[in-house]
């Protein structure tokens, strides 16, 4: 394999990884928390069956490393990249201290705070990644979309407990 191609293997798989690997951190707080607590919460009767949860996410979170993917390709170094890149560290975060708030230290009102938080950030480094690639915006659409049907989620289960 050729050293440009090598590059790009290694840097779609460190894109990949990284969104992976905060979502394993996040299902540190999760895992122990739904078998017990979360299975007990009143819910809407529109939540997911709880196997539904692990795959849309792992599917999310590597969407979210090829749309990141995506953007450093182009390495322009332009000011939009560099925005977009700490827009896209910034959700990510958020979405780490999602996880902790709600199943780490079981605050639904806050969690859902965070979440309102998260989907405006998602929002913002989907418009700065379009005016790099379209392709990866469109990629973070689905995220999106997850997070706000997660934010009907989660203010329902708060309303009910």
């Amino acid at each position: 394999m050729d050293t440009p191609r090598l590059r790009t293997a290694l840097l779609l798989t460190t894109c990949i990884a990284l969104p992976l690997i905060v979502g394993l951190a996040g299902s540190i707080f999760t895992s122990g928390s739904i078998p017990g607590w979360y299975a007990g919460l009143a819910k809407p009767s529109f939540t997911p069956p709880a196997w539904v949860f692990a795959p849309v996410w792992t599917s999310l979170y590597i969407l979210m490393g090829i749309s990141l993917f995506l953007v450093l390709r182009e390495g322009t170094g332009s000011a939009y990249e560099k925005q977009g890149i700490v827009l896209f560290a910034a959700q990510l975060v958020t979405n780490l201290v999602w996880s902790v708030a709600f199943f780490g230290i079981r605050s639904l009102g806050l969690a859902l705070g965070v979440l309102l938080v998260l989907i405006v950030l998602i929002v913002a480094t989907t418009l700065v990644f379009r005016r790099i690639s379209a392709p990866a915006a469109w990629l973070l659409v689905p995220y999106l979309a997850w997070c706000c049907c997660a934010m009907i989620l989660n203010a329902g289960i708060w309303l009910l407990n």
